[in-house]
């Protein structure tokens, strides 16, 4: 990891966690984080990212509130759904978006950038492709799916139609997700396949499954949608 950086927004800087690749450039991808923050599980994924070659940031989304990162523990749950109760979604957009025009504007940033977001994060990462011009969106259970989609209201949630995209797209989704359940599950991939630019996955599996610090984790799973998104990555934002 390279350290912590400051991604400027209308209200004051925003910290974010930059990781550089043994080669020191590449494409960038702005990670967003899950509820938890920037926890080790976020950490972990931005330095496999690194590893193969890209530039990754990842903000600090909760910065607002005064958060890094939850702390593991029987209340991180708890913790982390409060945190986001008292988040606003809009201004979250925002910091995100402009994180994403940091890590373009980067100079170790070459041949483009994409986004790469779970959960609560991968929601955002779905609002943010919306307004900005990456080259690819990978989504994990994009947990805000149902109200940018319109399945679902949300108070300060816009719905983002999705023919607002030209990047492409990778979504992953377990259909035992507890959080969405199957029916939502399916909806969400009946709306996004009507577009060209879009790959929609799906696994006997819970939500988070990807996590391996989170109880719904399963190895099978985030082992085959962690190969798909290494495969999608290295088609339409490779290193070299």
């Amino acid at each position: 990891m390279s350290g912590l950086i400051e991604v400027p927004t209308p209200d004051g800087a925003m910290p974010a966690h930059l990781w550089l690749p043994p080669s020191g450039s590449g494409p960038g991808i702005l990670l967003v984080q899950e509820v938890f923050g920037i926890s080790p599980y976020i950490e972990r994924r931005a330095q496999d990212l690194a590893d193969l070659g890209y530039v990754v940031l990842a903000p600090e989304i909760w910065w607002r509130l005064g958060v890094s990162r939850v702390e593991e523990g029987p209340q991180a749950l708890e913790e982390a759904f409060g945190l986001l109760e008292r988040s606003d979604w809009g201004l979250a957009v925002s910091d995100a978006a402009q994180a994403l025009s940091t890590v373009e504007g980067r100079p170790e940033v070459t041949r483009g950038a994409g986004i790469v977001g779970f959960c609560y994060g991968g929601g955002l990462a779905y609002a943010v492709a919306a307004r900005t011009s990456p080259d690819v969106l990978v989504s994990y259970y994009g947990s805000a799916l149902p109200e940018l989609l319109g399945l679902a209201e949300h108070p300060g949630v816009d719905q983002v139609p999705p023919t607002e995209f030209t990047a492409r797209q990778l979504h992953h989704f377990g259909l035992a997700d507890r959080f969405l359940g199957r029916p939502t599950v399916e909806q969400i991939r009946d709306i996004l396949v009507r577009q060209d630019n879009v790959t929609f996955e799906t696994y006997d599996a819970d939500h988070a499954f990807d996590n391996d610090d989170f109880f719904l984790y399963d190895g099978a799973a985030s082992a085959l949608a962690w190969q798909r998104t290494l495969a999608f990555l290295e088609q339409h934002l490779p290193i070299g």
